[in-house]
Formats: C-alpha cells, structure tokens, sequence
C-alpha cells in the first residue's frame, strides 16, 4: 500500500526519547501479515511512560505507540481474515517490540490480532482494551487457582485506575465482596458505583505489619507492588490468591515465605502481553457477553482525539486520571 497516514511516533534521540507525529506508509511499519485500518485505540499507563519516556518500554526505536487497537481489516494474508472484518489487538508486543495503535494504519501479525467479539464494537473493545483483558486475566487465573466468594473481601489496588475500576466491576458482579484501596478520597461514589463494598485509604497500607498480619482479606488483585504487595500477601486468609498486575509503588517485594507456607497463600503474576492465544479469545468472547462490564460508561467516559492524545500522557503520569482514556484515531 502506498497511502499515507498519519502515526504518533517515538524515537530516541542523543540519549533523550521524543514523540511527534508523523507521516507514514504500510511500509515504513515492522513486519506483519494483517493491515487494519485503526478507529480506536486507548492511553494506558505503559504508554504514558513509553512516549515521555519516563519508564523504559520500548525495546527498539522507533516505534508507533500504543498497546491495543480496535478497527477494520483492509487487507490480510491470513485466511482467517477478511476485508472489512472488525477486529482488536492488545499485548504481542505492540508499543514495545511492533509498531502499535497510535497510528491510521497498523499492520500485524495475524497471531496478535482477534475478532470483536459479539457484544462489543471498536469503542467498547477499547473502552476495555489490554486494563480490562488484564483485570479479566487476573479474575481468571485467581479462580482456577481455587478463589470463590466464600474466602471473603478481595482488595483491589490502585482501584481508580483502568485495571482497578474493572476489576471491581468484574469481581462485584461475580458476587465477591470488593474492598477498594485508594488514595483519591474524592472517588468514594465513583468506586461504590461499581461495585466496592468498602473503600480503603492506601496509607493503610503503607507499611507490611512483619512476616504475617491478621488474616482479613480473601485475596487480592494489586497494580501497586512494593510495600502495599507484601502488607496484602501478609494479611491474607489461608488458600487466598493475590494477583499482581504492576508495579507504581516499586519493583522491590520485601516479604517472608510465611504467607505461602503457614497459610497456603498464593501470588499469581498477571502480564495479557504473554497471554496464550487461545485463552486471549476466550477471555475476550467473556467480556462481550457475560463478563461485560456493568458500567463501561462510567469507566470510560473520557474520548480524546488522536490530536488531543499527547496532551494527556502527564495526566497518566500525575496520577489524575480516573478509568479508562478512549483515543478516537479515525472512523
């Protein structure tokens, strides 16, 4: 294809990362067998840190940004794939190792690429987008793990944010009682509006109470790590699950093996980059039809335009963002 469009791009520069829009043909993309014209694509907190250049995301410069899309397939080699066939694609590298979703055009690999399933369109699919496969992963991997509402609260971490806000959704829908950890005292509505039980201040958990704690919570699914992970792991319940997602409050985990061999405590790592394919379509099949977020809505109600789309990354940064970001591309 010979047609220009436009692509949010990063590149690295004398040692500095910079971001701009530029003017691109299919070619100029990395390799993939797939061309999808883009309508939507969202802003996670990955992508904040890989177009500021704040967190090291990007394996080679320089990239599209963007870790998931939503669109239309023009053109594929794939068999699997049609013209005009209305597709998504999060995680398989896209934004860190193939060029992403902030672009009119993307090419894939067809392995990286799905169908919207029924129940959603290009909007909703991003409205979810890799915040919402990724609470969906945890909910998933928690319970085959042996979770069920009878082991009590599950504590959501960074709960304002995109995975936060869907997983209460998730996790109050499947009747599990959903404590939310915060430091946003003025999201108490937002967060009892979709689900959560209990809002919990995060100082609370500043600071782990030694190798074991009371044994308060059922399990818990954490985007905040350091100390929040380890004062969670210790005040779990035997048999509980934790599912970490992120890292904000620090890489470092300062723990004992005390939650894991006195109580039967597990720690379950949740990265839908890695997602096996299979399970990939599966989960997305759930969150069209009976996973569905209640309050999609709500969670996303913020539509930027594809100009408005660097604009908002310091927001991501500042931590003022709450929910999901939707970025319009085209359509």
């Amino acid at each position: 294809m010979t047609e220009r469009f436009r692509a949010f791009r990063i590149d690295e520069r004398d040692g500095q990362v910079r971001a701009a829009f530029e003017s691109l043909t299919v070619d100029d993309l990395t390799p993939g067998d797939v061309v999808i014209r883009v309508a939507y694509s969202s802003i996670n907190y990955k992508d904040a840190l890989a177009a500021t250049g704040a967190g090291k995301i990007l394996r080679r410069f320089p990239l599209v940004g963007g870790i998931d899309l939503a669109g239309t397939v023009v053109e594929s080699a794939d068999p699997r794939f049609e013209p005009g066939d209305a597709v998504l694609a999060c995680g398989d590298g896209l934004g860190e190792t193939v060029d992403g979703g902030y672009a009119e055009l993307a090419r894939l690999p067809s392995g990286a690429v799905d169908p919207i399933p029924p129940g959603l369109d290009a909007r909703s699919a991003m409205a979810i987008g890799t915040a919402g496969l990724t609470a969906a992963l945890a909910l998933h991997r928690i319970e085959t793990n042996g979770q069920t509402p009878a082991l009590g609260p599950i504590v959501v971490t960074g709960a304002t944010g995109g995975v936060g806000s869907i997983a209460i959704d998730l996790l109050a829908a499947r009747g599990y009682e959903v404590a939310a950890l915060t430091g946003k005292t003025d999201a108490r509505a937002y967060l009892e509006r979709l689900g959560a039980a209990q809002i919990i201040d995060r100082r609370a958990f500043a600071k782990p109470p030694g190798p074991l704690g009371k044994a308060t919570w059922g399990g818990g699914i954490d985007s905040v790590g350091g100390d929040v992970l380890a004062a969670l792991l210790a005040t779990t319940r035997p048999n509980g699950n934790v599912a970490a997602i992120g890292l904000a409050g620090g890489a470092k985990l300062e723990t004992t093996v005390m939650p894991f061999i006195l109580r039967g405590v597990s720690l379950v790592g949740i990265n839908a980059a890695v997602i096996e394919p299979a399970l990939r379509a599966e989960l997305w099949r759930k969150l069209g039809g009976e996973w569905k977020p209640r309050h999609l809505d709500e969670i996303a109600s913020r539509e930027v335009s594809f100009d408005e789309l660097p604009d908002v990354f310091p927001e991501f940064l500042a931590g003022r963002i709450v929910g999901r970001v939707i970025v319009r591309i085209g359509g």
